[in-house]
């Protein structure tokens, strides 16, 4: 009996180790590169604890920065329902492939049933896992990251006064400690269009009139994508892809996350 208790409990603690040994343990984060034309980007948060996911969250962040979706969605300003008529709020449904990956402790399982990237695999969700399923796979690939250095929440800053009718405001969101969304823009003193949107409409001529080497907005982007891509706050000597004076943008992005360290 004695012998048959002790062979159990080897074969217990050999199987244990053996699924131990399915992810490393740690906090893993992906985010995708680009916005696609819903102007949100998805981003995923995996914590691994003794070999199995423990925790999972799936969010998006917004083109033009503020709340991120789960909050968007949670108080009633993401109108899936309303809208288009969704099984169930977004959060909600977001929620119910996060519990199944848990459950699954495998997101090929998550498989999809068709090309737009549905799947019949999680109960109560109808939206789209394609970006979910890659972005977990990424993280994990990835390795463990850790947690990013800011807190969580929704940031902005603004110029007190009007410089040749605009004055600069950034807009940051933070998830996971990591900066997903940045949004550089100008206030037209005027109340009309703001800089960016009159720089796309063609009403603001760098190009044409200063042989600007790109459109306002499109260097004010690039210098958004530069602080995604490096997480840092402190001003670098150049952007790639911006010749504008980047000098504002990250004085109002330093006062947007001041006192925000975790």
């Amino acid at each position: 009996m004695k012998k048959t208790i002790l062979l159990f409990s080897i074969l217990l603690i050999a199987a244990g180790s053996i699924f131990a040994d399915n992810y490393r343990d740690g906090v893993y984060f992906a985010q995708e590169k680009e916005y696609p034309g819903s102007g949100w980007k998805y981003n995923v948060t995996l914590v691994v604890n003794r070999g199995q996911i423990k925790e999972v969250s799936w969010n998006g962040s917004n083109i033009n920065g503020g709340d991120d979706k789960v909050t968007m969605s949670r108080t009633g300003r993401y109108g899936m329902e309303e809208k288009g008529g969704a099984m169930a709020p977004w959060w909600k449904q977001a929620q119910a492939v996060e519990k199944a990956l848990i459950r699954f402790q495998d997101v090929d399982r998550i498989t999809l049933s068709d090309s737009a990237g549905h799947t019949d695999a999680v109960s109560g969700a109808s939206i789209k896992v394609g970006p979910f399923v890659a972005l977990v796979k990424e993280a994990l690939a990835a390795g463990p990251v850790g947690y990013g250095p800011y807190k969580d929440g929704s940031y902005s800053a603004q110029q007190p006064g009007f410089h040749n009718g605009y004055k600069y405001a950034v807009a940051v969101t933070v998830t996971s400690g990591y900066i997903v969304s940045v949004k550089w823009d100008g206030i037209a003193q005027d109340g009309g269009k703001s800089k960016a949107q009159r720089s796309v409409d063609g009403e603001y001529g760098m190009v044409a009139n200063g042989g600007a080497m790109a459109p306002w907005f499109e260097q004010a982007k690039a210098v958004e994508a530069e602080v995604i891509s490096t997480q840092s706050i402190d001003q670098p000597d150049a952007v790639s892809g911006a010749t504008i004076g980047i000098e504002p943008f990250y004085e109002l992005l330093n006062s947007a996350l001041r006192g925000k360290r975790r």
